[in-house]
């Protein structure tokens, strides 16, 4: 899909601007072996906000924009980052128990909106994602959530590990799915406060995030034939977990 014009803040000052007001950024493209002070505050945002940053040559800059780009061209973000403990301790002071949805390497925008869709509709709260390795959250993963991207929160984190760390501390426990495991999906206490990770369709969740679970399960099937879609399979978990939580 081509980039939106209005989608790209472009040159340093602009960018500064914008990260000192707020403005949510998917992600920073930096000329590479660029430097200077505004550049070095830039990055020090970047830091602190989990913006990712890239280097590219300068021809992808051109091929951007005619703008005097000044080496640095941004992607403003479509959906509002939230900090993932201030999301916590939101969902608990409201009395909900929370019900997440981490992701590790889905790559396929239609399939993060889908997801976004399902957890919405099911009554997840939260969407936690890595700075990278993950597909942005574009016009067309906006399309594909019909607008469920707009009212879930959305938490980006710099380690999904640390993240593990933090739903633990709060007392959240993390499931993830395992062809081998002996518990199936409609084992699961969903009624307690968890929080299900869905890894990329080829490899899977990363096995040292694996690790750090809680519980594994599986989703039984009717055939052998191959598995669920991601965004499919994250639908029938966030379902059986809306499920128990109404029988509750």
């Amino acid at each position: 899909m081509p980039v939106k014009k209005s989608s790209l803040i472009i040159g340093r000052q602009p960018l500064l601007e914008a990260l000192e007001t707020g403005r949510p950024i998917d992600k920073i493209l930096f000329q590479k072996n660029i430097s200077g002070e505004a550049i070095a505050e830039i990055r020090q945002h970047a830091r602190e906000k989990n913006i990712p940053i890239q280097l590219v040559p300068q021809e992808k800059l051109h091929g951007m924009t005619r703008a005097n780009h000044q080496g640095v061209i941004a992607f403003a973000a479509l959906v509002q980052y939230m900090d993932l403990q201030q999301v916590i301790d939101h969902v608990v002071s409201k009395g909900e128990v929370p019900l997440f949805v981490m992701l590790d390497g889905v790559t396929d925008v239609r399939n993060i909106g889908a997801i976004a869709r399902s957890a919405l509709c099911c009554g997840s709260q939260a969407l936690i994602i890595p700075d990278k390795g993950v597909g942005a959250l574009n016009e067309e993963a906006m399309k594909s959530s019909a607008g469920a991207l707009e009212h879930i929160h959305v938490c980006r984190v710099n380690s999904l590990l640390k993240a593990v760390d933090t739903l633990h501390l709060n007392g959240i426990q993390v499931f993830t799915s395992e062809m081998r495991a002996d518990k199936k999906v409609f084992d699961l206490a969903f009624k307690d406060p968890c929080c299900v990770i869905m890894g990329d369709e080829g490899k899977g969740v990363q096995p040292y995030l694996a690790k750090a679970a809680d519980a594994f399960f599986t989703i039984p099937m009717a055939t052998k034939f191959d598995s669920f879609n991601v965004s499919v399979a994250t639908g029938i978990i966030l379902y059986e977990a809306m499920k128990q939580r109404l029988h509750s």
